[in-house]
Parts: C-alpha cells; structure tokens; sequence
C-alpha cells in the first residue's frame, strides 16, 4: 500500500527522491521520509503528513547524498506520526530500511530482539527489519538483508541502505511489487514504474523471492536460493504524460476523460471488422476447453467486485452458465466448493490485491484453472494466472477507480462473446450484433463527457446533504453499488445503495423530505416496476435525479431530475450509466471542498489484508 523509492548514482539524490514520491503518493500519504547517504554519512528525515510536510521540515537544509531511499506511507501498524514515519533504523543510524507490507510475526520478532539488547522507537512492524538487518550485519549488506527475510512472515517490499557500504542498496519482495529502472551510470527502485518514468523507460521486475544488488552502474539479481538470475529487461511504452495531470485539477477527472481511449485501447486487436469479430486468441482457450467450464467464480475487491458483479448477470444471460461472485476478503474463509469444470476469474486493476491475489492461489492449489483480468503487466496477479486479459486501461492514479472499472466491463463482456462463440451459445447474427453495439460505446461516452456541465448542476443540490441513495433493477442494481461507493469514498457522504424491489422491506423508512435518491432506470424488462420504485420515493418526498436511456423521456415528468443516456443493449448500459455517476461523485466532492485523488483513510492498491 505504501510507496518506495531508491536512487543511486552520480546526482544529488534528494530531488530525485521526492519526484518519485510524488508519483506514488497515490499508494499512501499520512507521512513520508527520505534517508541520504553522503560524505556526512546516512541523514534520515521524515515527518508525519503529505510529502510537501516532510518538504517543508526540510527546508533549505537539504542533506548531500547520491545514494537515498524514500518512502510514502499508509498506515497499517501504528498511527501517522514522525516517528512511525519511514525510513526506520536500527539502534544506530548506520542501517535504514524502507517498507511496504505487514510482517505478520513481528511481535515475536520484536520481543527476541529485545532481549537481544535492541531499543524499539515505533509502533509500526517495519521496524522490526531495520533491526533484524543490524542484527544480522557482519560486514556485507545483502547477507544481513537475506538472513533477516528468513525470519520473516509475511508480505513486503523492501530496500536496504548501510553507511558502511556506500557503492550499493539493496531490496528484495515477496506479495508487494517492486521494480527496477535501469539508467545510464545510475538506477532506480520503486514500487511503481510512474517513479521514475519521466527518467527511464527500461526496467526490470523483481519476482517474489529476488533479491537485487543495485549499484549506480549495474544490478545484479539473486534467486531465493542465492543464484544468480538473468533478468529480462522490458520497455515501458507509456506515454509519460499519462501518469501526470495533464491540465487537469485532478487525476480523478483525468481518468474519467480518458474512458474512450482506454476502452478503444482495451478493443484493440480484439474487436475486429468494426465490431463482426471477436479474438481472444491470447486467452489459449481452446474450444473444447471453454466447453468444459461448468461454473465461473469471480473473485475481486471493491470497484473490481462491482465490475463481477456486472460480469455475473451479462454471463449467466448470454452463455446459460452459473457464477457466482466473492468478495476475495472472503472468499477463503467460506472453504469454497470448487469443483473441477469451475473457472476462477480474478479482478484486480494493480493485480496487487493481498485479497485477490490469496484467493487465486487457494484456486490454483485446489487445482482450478484461474484466469486474471488486471491493468498492470508483469505484475502478482498477471504472473500468477493461468492466463491473462489486460484492460490496457494505463497508468491509473486517482485513488477512487473510473477507467478501470469501464475497461474491466468492457474486458468481461468481450469475454463472455468470446466465451459464447466457442461454447456455441451465441449464433454469428447475434455475436455480430452485440460486437457493433459494444464498438460504438467508446463514441458514446465521449458524448456523455461532453455534457459535464449538467452533473455539476446536479452535484450543487447533492454537495450539501450527509446521506444519499442509489437504487436499480436487474443490472442497475450492480451500477448503483458502483454509483454510491464512487460518492462515499471521495466525498465523504453517506451514499447507500439498493435494490428497487427491496425499498419496502424497510429502506423507505429512510426517506426524509428532500433527501436525494439516484435512480437507474436502463433496464428495459423492468422500467415499469422501477418506475413503480420511483413513485414510492416522490410519495415520500424523496428527490429523485433519474438516470435513464434518452427513448425514455417519459420518465422526465414523474422524476425530479434526469440525465438521460445513448441506447445500448441492456446488457451493456452500465458502462453508459456508470458515467455520470461517477462525474456526479467527482463534482460533489469538489463542491464540498474535498482532497478527490486523495481520499482520507484509503490508497490506492490494497496490497495488506
């Protein structure tokens, strides 16, 4: 959850280090440090806050060194303050460690240190590895870093930095990502590629277990056992600006104005012939193989689970397949039954997902064929997978999920085609059909974007109030739980979502005079009931902002507000409805003076349980 950087190399690393920081503060930002090795030996700063906090502690007193490490947190053992803040030492300044991860045995850990004379400072369980590597140290960095992983339980990243080896720092990882950027007479490590982007594009990604030696003018990699690995070396094709703003006053807008090119990007190569074909060649499925599956199990967290959520009722409709859908925090926990024809789907947009990422090793041990639909290449879940449908979505830096979540839907969908043609449950008239629908629906949501100004209208009554409601039908119900967590988590209001049919069975109760209430209405089996659900909440007094498809104005007149979408088979409306909902999040959040990229209490990839 945390993000790391280290440099080393013939440059004054401090600027470098807070560059890179600034890149990920996206993965935690309730403190950040940075630790110097210079010819006035190792010069640790941190400060409790955002990285222009630990900016402005330094002041004009920037510490000289070509070899840092640095470090921007969020919380898991010990509150945000200066002194949980990363880097952490050990008893003497000599050895800093910087950290993402939860080791699970450091209390046992702590405890025999202690009696072993150390002196604890923090709260936090990274500590713990500072003090093991001191423990351990015996005149060579990497065997005090390798002894002390062993006595480790748990996930991390780590990146070592000693002041009697001035020429090196070390790292290693196992179930938090870290990776490798190769420069000219100096190199880079960090948790993510946007760290150092704007300053190489070649890099090469740590597997769990690696450790690495990396000097300003080479890197070596060591295999869990000691030996010696040759790393390949991959080029990042990301445009560098697509990790920045771009004129934007948020990352989060940024993201969301990217949708049609994420999607095209996510069609590419896929959708062929305007629609007519589907290719998921890359998948390796063969016929025979897409015939066996009897049951899908999707398993994924949050914003991927909503996108499962989606996935379940396009795949049960079209293909005539069971599936079920987990929340992967608990999916191991309920011993799932997984038979041999079940496929196990995982979601992840970072592929990071502690959860996630557990759930797909319980079903690869049990002998399941596990396919991972994720956004990063190369990383956990990608690597871990049977096979792989990346969303190409890019770089994703806004902590509330938008380009992600269009791109896992439209991913499901070419899926459940793909999956339907093979299986011979989709004849080539309807396969034709639905592929020119969902090849139109990039234009659409341009269309959608450039009506903006309507959602800020809309957000202006819903900033004011504390608690909201989104309601729907059949797969409206899937996008208002989408709808109601994008508000809640970047405005801090109270949004709850729920089924239309279930308002009487005590949610109406609920409703106040005024109180606004967000009502899907693209179904077109259902609009009757659901405008039914909608009559409820006006005799009540509720203020109803309708979402609807733009044939059905007729909704207008019993509603008091509306925001109509383009046409699209039913199936496919969510990535049309999601739209303005998440614009209307994003403006009500502006309007009330919200930190929107920076939501409090969250990061962006969940990589602890």
């Amino acid at each position: 959850m945390c993000g790391i950087v280290g440099y080393i190399g013939g440059r004054e690393a401090y600027a470098i280090l807070i560059d890179g920081l600034k890149k990920l503060e996206y993965r935690g930002y309730d403190s950040a440090g940075v630790a110097l090795l210079g010819p006035a030996g190792l010069k640790v700063i941190k400060s409790r806050g955002e990285i222009a906090a630990l900016e402005g502690k330094v002041g004009e007193n920037i510490p000289s060194g070509t070899i840092g490490i640095g470090h921007t947190r969020w919380a898991t053992h010990g509150a945000p303050s200066d002194i949980n803040a990363h880097p952490h030492c050990g008893c003497s300044p000599q050895f800093a460690v910087v950290h993402n991860g939860i080791i699970e045995n450091y209390l046992p850990l702590k405890q025999w240190l202690q009696a072993e004379g150390h002196h604890f400072s923090s709260e936090t369980d990274t500590e713990v590895l500072a003090h093991l590597v001191e423990q351990y140290y015996k005149g060579d960095l990497f065997e005090a870093v390798s002894a002390a992983i062993k006595k480790v339980e748990g996930s991390f990243a780590l990146v070592a930095v000693c002041e009697q080896e001035q020429g090196k720092l070390v790292c290693t990882r196992k179930d938090s990502p870290l990776v490798i950027g190769l420069g000219e007479g100096e190199n880079y490590i960090a948790s993510d590629v946007p760290a150092f982007l704007n300053r190489t594009r070649r890099v090469c990604i740590l597997e769990d277990g690696e450790m690495a030696v990396v000097t300003a003018g080479g890197v070596e990699v060591f295999s869990a056992g000691g030996e010696p690995v040759q790393k390949k070396v991959s080029e990042v094709t990301w445009d560098a600006g697509e990790a920045e703003k771009g004129g934007y006053p948020h990352f989060m807008l940024k993201e969301i104005m990217e949708q049609p090119r994420a999607l095209r990007e996510t069609m590419r190569g896929r959708l062929l012939d305007g629609g007519k074909e589907i290719n998921l060649a890359e998948l390796g499925f063969t016929p025979a193989q897409c015939r066996q599956i009897g049951r899908i199990c999707i398993v994924a967290c949050g914003t991927a689970y909503h996108a499962g959520l989606v996935g379940k009722y396009a795949m049960e409709k079209l293909l005539r397949l069971p599936v079920e859908v987990d929340l992967a925090s608990e999916f191991r926990y309920r011993d799932p039954l997984l038979d041999p024809e079940t496929l196990v789907l995982v979601i992840s947009q970072s592929g990071e997902t502690a959860d996630t990422l557990a759930a797909l090793r319980l079903a690869r041990r049990r002998g399941n064929r596990v396919l991972a639909i994720t956004n990063v290449v190369g990383s956990s879940v990608a690597r871990e997978a049977d096979q792989v449908l990346y969303t190409w979505a890019g770089p994703e830096i806004a902590v509330a999920s938008t380009k992600a979540y269009l791109t896992q839907l439209l991913s499901l969908y070419l899926l459940t085609l793909y999956l339907g043609k093979q299986r011979g449950a989709l004849d080539g008239e309807s396969l034709a059909a639905m592929g020119a629908a969902l090849y139109k629906l990039p234009s659409q949501v341009e269309t959608l974007l450039a009506r903006e100004a309507e959602l800020q209208e809309i957000a202006a009554y819903l900033a004011p109030w504390e608690s909201a409601f989104y309601v729907g039908r059949n797969v409206d119900y899937a996008v208002a739980l989408e709808g109601a967590l994008k508000l809640k988590e970047i405005s801090y209001i109270h949004a709850e979502a729920y089924a239309s049919g279930e308002l009487k069975h005590g949610t109406l109760a609920l409703i106040v005079e005024g109180i606004p209430v967000i009502a899907l209405a693209t179904q077109s089996a259902v609009l009757e009931k659901t405008l039914s659900n909608i009559k409820e909440i006006k005799a009540r007094s509720g203020h109803v902002i309708c979402i609807a498809r733009e044939e059905e104005l007729s909704f207008a007149a019993e509603v008091n507000r509306i925001f109509t979408v383009p046409a699209a088979p039913d199936i496919f409306m969510p990535i049309l409805a999601v739209v303005p909902l998440q614009l209307l999040a994003y403006y009500t959040a502006v309007a009330r003076g919200c930190p929107v990229d920076k939501p409090r209490n969250l990061a962006k990839s969940v990589t602890v349980e």
